[in-house]
């Protein structure tokens, strides 16, 4: 053994193990997430919405939603539509429809005066059963003017429509029926057949139809009633003249003093109804 061995430090060496060498174990490695793509809030709305998840009741709500819309937005076009004539219409124009509403208010407080005067005359009158009788008599005269089955005359209108074309149709002219009674006919003819409250029109080929009976162009209108009223109803911006006239037809309104109703109709008694007074 050699001296430098014997020496306490190389001694103390030899003994103790050799120091391993090396770094540390490296800590495990964790992958990085990589950051994804950001998403913006209208993207997110986007996704909620499509592709769109509907339920049975949200699609009956729809569906009733639609058609309330539709509902009001043909209401509102139909309301535009009809005044759409008395907005372009001529100042004289809408003075003669105002006083054509104050006629017929005041036809109604006429009709109201006389029912009262009726009924004042049968609580006054000292034979009761003789005033009724009278009444009754004057009743049925009125009645059987409106009901067709008495001839009429008096003031009144004449309207003749000449159809070369042939576009008028019945519609047309139960317009014209209908306006002339909110007018305050009292008694119609076309073409000799009489015109009462259950009259109807329709179509036959070219020709028009009155409760079964054809009649043919040019439509004749004969009708008593006051004619500072009746005239004006016809001629009204939009109203039945105007109408027909847009159809290519000729209409001609005349006045006249004396207007001769003589078609009539046969009385038809009720199948069913009884009357119910005792």
């Amino acid at each position: 053994m050699s001296r430098e061995d014997e020496q306490p430090e190389n001694r103390l060496r030899r003994e103790l193990p050799e120091e391993v060498s090396g770094s540390a174990p490296e800590e495990a490695s964790v992958p990085e997430e990589k950051p994804g793509p950001t998403v913006t809030g209208r993207q997110r709305l986007v996704q909620g919405l499509w592709p769109p998840r509907v339920s049975r009741a949200q699609l009956i709500v729809a569906v009733l939603l639609f058609g309330l819309g539709f509902g009001l937005a043909v209401q509102v076009a139909s309301n535009s539509n009809s005044d759409s004539a008395l907005r372009g219409a001529r100042q004289e124009d809408l003075v003669r429809i105002l006083d054509e509403l104050d006629d017929r208010t005041q036809r109604l407080e006429d009709e109201k005066q006389g029912l009262q005067k009726q009924r004042d005359e049968l609580e006054n009158s000292s034979d009761q059963a003789e005033e009724a009788r009278k009444q009754t008599a004057e009743k049925e005269k009125q009645l059987g003017i409106l009901a067709g089955t008495v001839a009429a005359q008096g003031p009144g209108i004449t309207m003749t429509i000449d159809d070369t074309k042939g576009t008028v149709e019945a519609d047309m002219l139960l317009d014209a029926v209908q306006e002339l009674r909110a007018a305050g006919a009292e008694a119609i003819q076309v073409n000799g057949v009489r015109v009462v409250a259950g009259t109807y029109l329709t179509d036959s080929g070219k020709s028009v139809s009155v409760d079964g009976n054809k009649i043919n162009a040019p439509y004749r209108f004969k009708v008593i009633g006051k004619p500072q009223d009746l005239e004006p109803a016809l001629n009204i911006p939009g109203g039945v003249v105007q109408t027909l006239e847009k159809e290519q037809a000729t209409v001609t309104v005349g006045r006249s003093s004396k207007i001769v109703v003589d078609a009539l109709r046969a009385a038809k008694q009720p199948d069913y109804a009884r009357s119910s007074s005792r």
